[in-house]
């Protein structure tokens, strides 16, 4: 296995890595959202549900629906040393709850979106946010993460985090329509 080194891309460490012969095989990104607009949230919420989309707060007994829905787009989440998800097992699902709260996205009855969100350090913290490949670019995404984000600022959260792979542009964009701003990029390197 190489000797990677996740640096901040603003790091002189950078340099040195390439000096050496390290190159970059990933970048990836964080964000960070502070007192966000409600109206731009529920605006998002409401062009879901415009589309025929149900927005909801998942409990435990979503958990194979979840599961079910992140085994489907297991193969489309970019792998990287510093961003991976691997979806595990359905009880890896379940365990989800009570640690995390999960809001859910159904076209008829089927869950086609997801994200899922945690209190941590004072942040509103996703984890991750899956949606079906039908369903991408037709706001799913959005309305799951403005939803999260919704249910705790009404319980006083009021700065949110979340990260991911710059391979995947689509969910970077989609943050930033919530108002998300880009804090940090890092860069991966391998000899």
């Amino acid at each position: 296995m190489p000797d990677y080194q996740i640096v901040r891309d603003d790091d002189p460490r950078c340099a040195e890595l390439e000096a050496a012969g390290y190159r970059v095989v990933a970048e990836s990104w964080a964000v960070r959202l502070v007192d966000p607009d409600r109206e731009l949230l529920e605006s998002a919420v409401r062009r879901a549900t415009a589309g025929g989309i149900t927005v909801r707060e998942l409990g435990p007994e979503a958990a194979p629906a979840l599961h079910e829905l992140e085994k489907a787009n297991e193969p489309d989440y970019p792998y990287t040393p510093a961003t991976h998800r691997v979806v595990g097992a359905a009880k890896d699902i379940r365990a989800l709850w009570p640690g995390h709260r999960v809001f859910g996205a159904f076209d008829g009855h089927r869950l086609v979106g997801a994200t899922v969100i945690r209190q941590k350090d004072g942040f509103g913290d996703t984890a991750f946010t899956s949606v079906l490949s039908t369903h991408r670019r037709r706001g799913v995404a959005q309305a799951v993460k403005a939803a999260s984000i919704l249910a705790l600022l009404d319980v006083g959260i009021t700065r949110f985090s979340t990260g991911g792979a710059a391979a995947n542009q689509a969910s970077l964009q989609a943050n930033q329509s919530l108002g998300y701003q880009l804090t940090e990029q890092w860069r991966t390197y391998a000899p």
